[in-house]
């Protein structure tokens, strides 16, 4: 396979070489080989972009909502055109089924820009409060770290609304699945925004990012990724006090209510498996624990089994209905394996999976076994702590009390399920669970809803007007 060299950053509208002389490379996940290299970027890196966003960032948030709008439906305009790049791009790096990827990982960023766009122009900016004019303006420069799950995604999320607020960005994508990101620069670049307005250092964590998180001409950090990194990021932008938005873990619980009748109940099982299985498990909003009355377990085992081995098969995510392709990387191969082991070593049942390579698949490839454990105690580790592989626990509970109990039992608060045959119960036990998103009877994700969560899942929302929101100061002025 070809590697593709790239040896430039992008800084105040222009690709230029990095500071630093270091590279890093980009594996394939379906068969590890190397596929692209990258610039290993570096602090001074950071600081020409942090000054180049500073100076951008007058004459941005001068201008007017609609040429803001304008500028980010060129954007998604760009990025559809490339849309089957950016898909094939996400597979290999990340390891999601290309059909899927075309969906959510180069469909998504799209609707993000469009979303954007609107809210550009409907945002009503300034309100009265008495003798008080209440005006909302852009925060300013923002730093955006995101990570490699979704990692097109995850950047949208943040670009799109920053910059369709007035705000000038610098981005570090997750060096693991960067090459999306270097399509967003080309499809900005094409574009023509203000120099400055847009700025990407590609690197590693500790250089790259702490220097984003802490650089005083840097307003506010968003950040994305795991709850160690959040809590560093918020440590090193404390020096700065700037704004601070993080989407971390989650250990989400799908709780499958004793209402429900056997069709029902099979239902939620295997619609439950799918939503901890997707994207190989590497989500941060998975439902990795599910709730069964402890009656009903044998049943859950049954259906969830079934699910596993016959829907989500591991294998190659370019192939015709692939359902679960590989995971990331060997690093994370080798955490989510040992997950399966501790599972095993503290004595929960296992299913169906378990430790090992799935048979018939590339051994050079990032690919694990679809694992489903039961009679899962919330106090072992597989249940208190995030895989990100497909890994499920299920879980007994004793009564509705107990379930909400054990739902609440996690240092996480990301996302979570609910399902009964009364919607209304289904409702009222949601606002039981302290979750930033729950989905009630299977309910879809709505890319327009506020996203994010409580306890060690963060703090901030991203997408819709209340992730708009995140990259707008309040001053108000009395009259």
């Amino acid at each position: 396979m070809t590697t593709t060299t790239y040896d430039k950053i992008y800084i105040d509208g222009a690709w230029v070489p990095s500071a630093g002389s270091g590279s890093i490379d980009v594996y394939d996940s379906s068969n590890g080989e190397v596929i692209a290299s990258i610039p290993a970027g570096t602090a001074e890196d950071v600081d020409n972009a942090a000054k180049a966003a500073r100076a951008a960032f007058e004459g941005w948030s001068r201008t007017t909502p609609e040429e803001r709008a304008k500028a980010m439906t060129r954007i998604g305009e760009g990025l559809a055109a490339r849309m089957d790049e950016i898909a094939t791009v996400v597979t290999r790096e990340a390891g999601m089924p290309k059909w899927l990827s075309l969906m959510i990982q180069a469909g998504l960023p799209i609707n993000s820009f469009n979303t954007a766009a609107q809210l550009a122009e409907s945002y009503e900016y300034e309100s009265t409060l008495g003798n008080s004019l209440v005006v909302r303006e852009p925060v300013g420069v923002v730093g955006c770290i995101t990570p490699w799950n979704y990692p097109l995604h995850q950047i949208a999320a943040k670009v799109a609304y920053a910059m369709a607020a007035g705000c000038t960005v610098v981005l570090k994508p997750s060096e693991v699945a960067p090459l999306d990101a270097l399509i967003l620069a080309e499809v900005i670049n094409d574009v023509g925004l203000p120099h400055g307005v847009f700025n990407l250092v590609t690197g590693y964590g500790p250089e790259v990012g702490e220097a984003i998180a802490a650089h005083p001409q840097i307003d506010m950090v968003s950040f994305t990724g795991s709850t160690r990194a959040g809590k560093r990021v918020a440590e090193v932008a404390s020096s700065t006090l700037k704004r601070v938005a993080l989407e971390l873990g989650g250990k989400s619980a799908n709780v499958l209510l004793d209402d429900l009748d056997e069709a029902g109940f099979e239902k939620a099982v295997r619609d439950g498996v799918g939503k901890a299985y997707l994207n190989s498990g590497q989500t941060c909003t998975a439902l990795t624990r599910m709730l069964v009355p402890a009656d009903r377990l044998a049943d859950a085992e049954r259906f969830a089994a079934d699910e596993a081995e016959t829907k989500f098969r591991p294998s190659d995510p370019f192939a015709d209905g692939a359902m679960l392709g590989p995971l990331s990387s060997q690093a994370q191969v080798d955490r989510v394996q040992g997950y399966i082991q501790k599972g095993i070593d503290e004595g929960a049942k296992l299913v169906t999976g378990g430790p090992g390579k799935p048979d018939g698949m590339n051994e050079q490839g990032y690919f694990v076994r679809p694992t489903v454990f039961s009679e899962v105690r919330n106090d072992m580790t597989i249940a208190q702590e995030e895989i990100f592989g497909p890994v499920l626990s299920i879980i007994a509970y004793q009564d509705e009390d107990d379930a909400a109990r054990i739902a609440n039992d996690s240092v996480y608060g990301l996302a979570g399920g609910v399902w009964s045959a009364d919607p209304e119960r289904a409702k009222a036990f949601a606002r039981r669970i302290r979750t930033g998103q729950i989905e009630i009877n299977g309910g879809a994700f709505n890319p327009s809803a506020p996203f994010g969560g409580f306890k060690n899942s963060g703090y901030g929302r991203e997408y819709g007007e209340h992730g708009f929101e995140e990259f707008l100061e309040v001053k108000s002025m009395q009259l």
